[in-house]
């Protein structure tokens, strides 16, 4: 009996993996954001990076990340000038890969994390430039200091996720600031004032 059990377990098991192998072989997006469901997004945590590069002495540009990222999208596909993007960062989580850079950065020199826990982008304007880009821009929050910003952007695709079923968008960023806007100027000219941002996100829309 337990041999038959086990057995059925392993037919069921084999049937879910060609069915997600076929799914995933299968699997197409779009790349006009039209076609997208409209509704609310959040981004998924494991398939969105925020890096930015800082010159370096004139070496080289000095790339890091920031761990924590939560961002919603309020998205209107056949109006995207109509769509909201909320992003919120949290400062603490600069990641550079040396420990007490990290510990420098998110001090009370720089980032004050203690006081300003939260990097915040909320959208004020979105423009469509052509099928599937567009500019974002929109309040940058830094160390309670607040400017403009605008990144560009690549959509990416949208499409049912072949894993899970869920809506699905993904898209590509890329903007530029001057550091010092927001009082982060330590460490010039060591360490450029020209940051470069890029973002990879994946935005799923959360079963009703």
């Amino acid at each position: 009996m337990r041999v038959m059990r086990f057995a059925g377990v392993l037919v069921v098991a084999a049937s879910l993996s060609a069915c997600t192998a076929f799914n995933v072989a299968t699997h197409r997006v779009s790349g006009d954001p039209v076609d997208a469901p409209g509704g609310t997004y959040r981004a998924d945590p494991q398939h969105t990076s925020v890096t930015f590069s800082v010159d370096h002495l004139g070496f080289s540009r000095f790339v890091a990340r920031f761990n924590e990222v939560a961002a919603t999208l309020e998205a209107v596909p056949g109006a995207p000038e109509k769509s909201k993007l909320d992003v919120t960062i949290k400062a603490a989580s600069v990641d550079t890969n040396v420990a007490e850079l990290d510990r420098m950065l998110a001090g009370s020199d720089f980032f004050n994390a203690a006081r300003y826990p939260d990097i915040r982008f909320v959208s004020t304007s979105i423009v469509r430039t052509s099928q599937g880009t567009g500019e974002v821009a929109g309040d940058l929050t830094m160390a309670g200091q607040t400017h403009p910003a605008t990144f560009t952007v690549t959509f990416n695709g949208a499409a049912p996720d072949p894993l899970t079923g869920a809506d699905k968008l993904g898209f590509s960023a890329e903007g530029t600031l001057d550091r010092s806007e927001w009082g982060l100027a330590n460490w010039w000219p060591a360490v450029g004032n020209e940051v470069r941002f890029h973002i990879e996100a994946e935005f799923t829309k959360p079963e009703s």
